[in-house]
């Protein structure tokens, strides 16, 4: 069996779910999707990202946010829910919050609401089916840019 100190500098890079300081970058999940919202918190809490909390439609993410402010770092903004869609969630965070970092996950096909997401100030996107790395690129290019 090989152990961590017959190969130095393995796994030697940082989780990108750190920040400079050591400190876990806060998460908020918000899918109706059960196995969505639980395949991307594995993916985060895989990478030292700490889940604050998961919503399962828009009105309860935005509430989410609100409570949780300002120690939510990221937000995951599925687009097709009940309730209140992700588009509409995404809009009422940014008027309680324009410095909100929120990235809209979709389906392929959607995008127009994509674009019209990206236009309002959402930060990026995520395309379903999920892929843990573009999910992890995605959300560390966004974390790196609010440093």
């Amino acid at each position: 069996m090989i152990i961590k100190s017959d190969m130095p500098g393995m796994n030697d890079k940082s989780p990108a779910g750190k920040k400079p300081d050591g400190t876990p970058y806060r998460v908020l999940v918000v899918d109706d999707s059960m196995f969505i919202a639980k395949q991307l918190g594995q993916i985060f809490t895989s990478e030292g990202f700490e889940v604050a909390a998961t919503a399962a439609d828009g009105a309860q993410g935005v509430d989410k946010y609100k409570e949780l402010h300002p120690t939510v770092d990221i937000v995951t903004m599925d687009i097709t829910m009940p309730v209140m869609d992700g588009v509409s969630a995404l809009e009422k965070i940014l008027e309680f919050d324009k410095n909100a970092c929120v990235v809209m996950v979709s389906a392929l096909g959607k995008e127009d609401i994509v674009k019209k997401s990206l236009l309002m100030g959402a930060k990026s996107y995520i395309v379903k089916p999920l892929d843990r790395k573009k999910v992890l690129e995605r959300v560390a290019q966004i974390l790196a840019t609010r440093k």
